[in-house]
């Protein structure tokens, strides 16, 4: 029998025919552990029968709290953000709150003020936090002594278990070498992003070690430095391709600037990949708009914003063990088209030997 058009309009309707307290249907409602498993499956019932929703604001003034979460970012990579507020947004409809985003300037002076500013504005119960800004500690420093709850997405273990949720880089960084490596690419270039960020020494100290490991320490000459942009990219990919002897592939920290390597290749006359082999890091929407399609690694990010999220409103429940423990995610390589075995028989050379 559907119930569509006869949905109960208050809590009182669902206590009454739940044949318990308004007080009940509340704290199930509000996920509290002071409900028996018994008497929560059956006023749920009731609940998903009539597809009753409870008023966003009232739940709120009962609950003492707003019922929405912030979301902090500055990340140039659109799809990135998206997949975040998907994942955050996927527990937030599970579990009865919303969303409220804060896009911001992460090298402003005053960003620590106007994140502040924006959780007491919006009264917010939580904010999570995406990177790059997630690597400010002041943030974080701040966000803590007013006692807001935050979770950070990061690339290292930067703050307690409770209050962070980590993507494995260098193991993904090392399976990218080890596949290079395998293709029988010895002289690998790799362009890194900009100093001061911890994404760009994990991700450097990740592919080095990596290549050291594989017998094929990573030669200082062929390192050049980024800014995780296109530009970046083609005047690196520019330097690289210009030694007396190039590298015949290369690894870039992110897909902007394996983008401006491909551009650059081709102006140079440099074909990719039967030349040169080119791969990428994040898998964000360039790495199938170009052509060839790029060899790069994609991060869980919609998990990792997925798992903050439920890691955060444990926190605002109070529920310390559910938030507690340490997350870490591995990235995923992503084989395309801009990357291929090298064709060493052209130089008299035996394929290597693995």
């Amino acid at each position: 029998m559907s119930h569509e058009n006869k949905q109960p309009s208050t809590i009182d309707d669902i206590a009454r025919l739940s044949g318990v307290s308004k007080r009940t249907v509340s704290r199930v409602i509000n996920n509290s552990p002071l409900v028996r498993t018994a008497t929560r499956e059956k006023v749920q019932s009731v609940i998903d029968e009539f597809n009753y929703r409870p008023n966003v604001q009232a739940r709120g003034l009962a609950a003492r709290r707003s019922f929405l979460l912030g979301l902090i970012y500055d990340n140039r990579d659109p799809l990135y953000t998206d997949e975040a507020q998907r994942g955050v947004l996927s527990v937030c409809h599970e579990l009865g709150f919303e969303l409220v985003i804060h896009p911001c300037d992460r090298s402003s002076e005053t960003l620590t003020s106007e994140a502040l500013g924006f959780v007491n504005r919006s009264n917010l119960d939580g904010v999570i936090v995406l990177p790059p800004v997630s690597e400010n500690n002041d943030l974080a420093g701040v966000l803590g002594k007013e006692n807001i709850p935050y979770v950070r997405l990061a690339s290292i273990a930067l703050d307690t278990a409770d209050r962070v949720v980590i993507a494995n880089e260098r193991s993904a960084v090392a399976a990218m070498a080890e596949y290079l490596v395998n293709l029988g690419h010895r002289r690998i270039g790799y362009i890194a992003g900009p100093e001061g960020r911890k994404s760009t020494r994990e991700r450097q100290e990740g592919f080095c070690d990596a290549m050291e490991k594989l017998g094929c320490a990573a030669c200082d000459e062929l390192i050049a430095r980024g800014a995780y942009t296109f530009e970046s990219g083609v005047a690196c990919g520019r330097t690289l391709l210009e030694k007396p002897d190039p590298p015949t592939a290369i690894f870039a920290s992110n897909d902007e600037m394996a983008a401006g390597v491909m551009y650059t290749a081709q102006e140079m006359g440099v074909k990719v990949p039967e030349d040169l082999s080119v791969a990428g890091f994040d898998d964000s929407m360039l790495a199938t708009r170009i052509r060839p399609s790029l060899t790069t690694i994609r991060r869980p990010v919609r998990e990792m914003a997925r798992l903050a999220a439920t890691k955060l409103i444990a926190s605002i429940d109070g529920r310390e063990d559910d938030a507690r423990g340490w997350v870490f995610l591995d990235p995923v390589l992503i084989i395309r088209d801009s990357t291929r075995s090298i064709q060493w028989w052209k130089e008299g050379n035996l394929p290597p030997q693995r």
